[in-house]
């Protein structure tokens, strides 16, 4: 037998957890880049043609850095007592923080909720500005 092939057999173990690990890294891989969410172009429409109202989760320091115009800011602490949710569950909701990984989360809650309809911006703020979207500065929120 050849040392390569003995190097396998006397490691099946090590080779095992190699190639295990390095599926999962090529599937998450994957399934980001298919992503769960919506593109910016996506969220662009749904603002324009079907009225999506934007929530952003993110800190107050990260908001007031920057935002999409006209969201609502609603940290994701504070979410589930949030009063300036729209009133209307069937309201398209886009949800946004600043790399789309706490948008997850807010997500589902919101679903838990009632709002059937929330969706993620995949890629966050950081996608929005990559798509060369307009950016809002200021602690000011829509109420």
């Amino acid at each position: 037998m050849s040392s390569n092939v003995q190097f396998l057999i006397d490691n099946w173990v090590l080779v095992a957890a190699a190639v295990v690990s390095g599926t999962l890294l090529l599937r998450q891989s994957l399934a980001g880049a298919t992503g769960q969410g919506i593109s910016p172009d996506e969220a662009v429409r749904l603002m324009n043609r079907e009225k999506a109202a934007v929530v952003d989760v993110c800190e107050p320091e990260e908001f007031a850095a920057g935002h999409v115009i006209g969201s609502r800011s609603i940290p994701l602490a504070t979410l589930g007592s949030a009063q300036n949710l729209p009133a209307n569950k069937e309201q398209p909701l886009i949800v946004v923080c600043a790399s789309g990984m706490r948008a997850t989360r807010a997500a589902a809650q919101l679903r838990k909720q009632g709002y059937a309809q929330a969706q993620v911006l995949r890629g966050g703020m950081k996608a929005w500005r990559e798509a060369g979207l307009p950016v809002e500065t200021g602690a000011k929120g829509k109420a």
